[in-house]
């Protein structure tokens, strides 16, 4: 050891000086690049009128003028829904309280002089009265606020912190939110930057919180507003078994904490975020097994979404630009994979049985198979259209699109398949998820041709062509490898009863329209299509008989497929005279079933696959 002498410790004392000053002139240099927090404080004065006011302070830089923008559309939620027409009463000011100018430049954008203020405060009102998952909801008793229709922000390249506060109303107790909180303030969070800030709704109110923990992350099933009617007790544990279905799937968990943000407001639907999801339901949900199993379905969905879109997204779907729409051929992929994985893990979780999985299964491959827009659209056409089809469905849409939803998920379950026959049942689509994930996940994002290209390396053979036909044609798909490999077929059709002759069959959709019988849908190739019935048509008689909503399907049991018969229709208050010839009800040819005679190894597969 050397000794401590005075002249051997000079040097050392000037190294570190030297050290630490550099390291003073790092952090300095640091502190003044990193941008400075848009601060928002959040508040409610009235909540019964529907209105969250919004005061932000804004840092300028010193700059003479600012620009600021809300977006038009929510990740996940692919219309533009102008959230800026909720906005109202725009105010500025510097911090003396002097009013500053402020002028809309765009729908969504605003020009405010800053006067030379280093920071600005925002003010403005926004209304909330839309009782859907990408919008906001303020009533008396809860708020629901959605990141992209409540918060405007500067329009800046590059990231830069955000802090939330909210002010709650006498009465209310609590907030949650998928956000960070700010240690030791209540009702506080922070988020990096507008991306998270968006993509993390807040619930405040007085809901029921159910937490748990997995793999040492916190989650959290919350229930608003409360209700003694759906059971959160019960439901909580489910959920749980649902996110650790995910981690063994996945093999991790991408985040700190997960909320389920459960709004019990007699709606449906659900929308995926980072570290969260909001969803929609009956309070009765737990009442019945398949309302029950329908939103443990959602459930698995969007919490499947964590990994595949939040983090494992197509190259489009991020940095998102909030202006305009940003298009993907990929949502096949996003949304159909998810769909996929939705249910199949509820199986695999115990919560549903396999009956019930191939009936699901049944219903998606019905749906696609007896829509006729399905030789029409694309798997990537529809979901590049998601824009403008998707979103805004019309009485023609079935015609000429199809769900991606649907498409995919049917995509995904003969890629399964595809997989497992390739190598013997040693890989799936479970290994595809996974190697697409550590590969593309986060900043980078895949393209079409990647996400492809992974799912070949995983089969160990070219699926290119298979790509192709079913993702870039509208060609039929094909179900026979994959029914083979796990033992299944489709129910053979009942034959017909020769002594009871099928009723006549129009193909058409209709309502009951306070004793109308109006038309809703019309299906190419069906009787009704081809005899001209339109849309909004009002069935009056069938021969010069008078038909109502409810002896339709009474008088259909009179005439019988190849007859002909006049059929009369108002069609804006004029009578007209259509000749149809009825045809026959097509059977369903699309009910899944486990061969009578499976062999031991397809019975092995299809265990194989749907018990892990």
């Amino acid at each position: 050891m050397t000794p401590d002498t005075p002249g051997s410790r000079r040097p050392l004392i000037r190294s570190a000086a030297l050290v630490a000053g550099f390291m003073v002139c790092l952090l300095a240099v640091a502190t003044a690049q990193a941008p400075e927090a848009i601060r928002y404080t959040l508040r409610f004065p009235v909540p019964q009128t529907h209105y969250v006011e919004v005061e932000a302070s804004v840092p300028t830089g010193g700059a003479p003028s600012i620009d600021l923008m809300m977006p038009v559309w929510t990740p996940g939620s692919y219309l533009v829904r102008e959230y800026s027409r909720q906005v109202e009463d725009v105010r500025v000011t510097a911090p003396d309280g002097r009013a500053l100018g402020v002028d809309k430049t765009a729908k969504n954008h605003w020009a405010v002089e800053t006067g030379g203020a280093t920071r600005v405060t925002v003010a403005y009102r926004v209304y909330g009265r839309e009782m859907t998952v990408r919008t906001n909801w303020i009533e008396s008793r809860f708020a629901m606020l959605v990141g992209a229709a409540t918060f405007m922000t500067l329009v800046e390249p590059g990231p830069r912190p955000y802090e939330v506060r909210i002010e709650l109303p006498a009465g209310w107790t609590t907030t949650m939110s998928g956000l960070a909180e700010v240690p030791g303030a209540a009702h506080a969070y922070r988020a990096p930057d507008f991306d998270t800030l968006v993509d993390s709704p807040i619930v405040a109110g007085n809901p029921a919180v159910y937490a748990f923990e997995v793999a040492r992350k916190k989650h959290y099933l919350v229930d608003t507003p409360d209700s003694p009617v759906f059971d959160g007790a019960s439901a909580v544990k489910d959920v749980e078994r649902i996110v650790r279905e995910n981690l063994r799937l996945w093999g991790q968990l991408p985040y700190e904490k997960y909320v389920f943000l459960n709004m019990l407001t007699e709606s449906g639907s659900g929308l995926e975020h980072k570290n969260s999801v909001l969803m929609m339901t009956t309070r009765w949900a737990t009442r019945t097994h398949q309302r029950y199993l329908g939103w443990l379905g959602t459930v698995s969905h969007e919490f499947f979404h964590a990994w595949n879109v939040k983090r494992l997204r197509p190259r489009a779907l991020g940095p998102f630009d909030y202006d305009r729409e940003n298009y993907t051929p990929s949502l096949w992929i996003a949304e159909g994979f998810t769909d996929y994985y939705g249910d199949l893990n509820l199986v695999r979780a115990g919560l549903s049985t396999q009956d019930e999985y191939l009936r699901d299964l049944s219903r998606a491959i019905q749906s696609l198979q007896t829509t006729p827009g399905r030789l029409v659209r694309t798997a990537d056409m529809a979901s590049f259209d998601a824009w403008i089809k998707a979103y805004r469905p019309d009485e023609n849409s079935a015609n000429t699109s199809i769900s991606y939803y649907t498409k995919g998920s049917i995509i995904a379950f003969l890629l399964d398949a595809k997989i497992r026959r390739a190598n013997g049942g040693a890989r799936s689509l479970d290994d595809v998820m996974r190697l697409a994930y550590a590969r593309y996940s986060g900043a980078h994002g895949y393209t079409p041709a990647e996400f492809r290209q992974v799912a070949q390396e995983v089969a160990g053979t070219d699926l290119s062509a298979w790509f192709t036909h079913a993702a870039d044609t509208t060609d039929e798909l094909d179900y026979t490898e994959a029914l083979d490999w796990y033992g299944l077929r489709f129910r053979p059709a009942a034959a017909p009863d020769p002594d009871a002759p099928a009723p006549g069959w129009l193909g058409l959709r209709t309502r009951d329209d306070n004793g109308r019988l109006v038309v809703t849908e019309t299906l190419r190739g069906t009787p009704g299509y081809e005899a001209g019935v339109n849309v909004d048509d009002e069935i009056l008689a069938f021969d010069d008989y008078r038909v109502t909503p409810a002896q339709l399907n009474q008088m259909l049991e009179y005439f019988h497929p190849g007859q002909t018969a006049s059929v009369l229709v108002s069609r804006r208050g004029e009578l007209m005279r259509l000749d149809v010839t009825f045809g026959h009800e097509p059977a369903n040819a699309w009910r899944l079933e486990v061969l009578p005679d499976a062999t031991a190894e397809q019975q092995a597969r299809l265990a194989a696959w749907l018990r892990r």
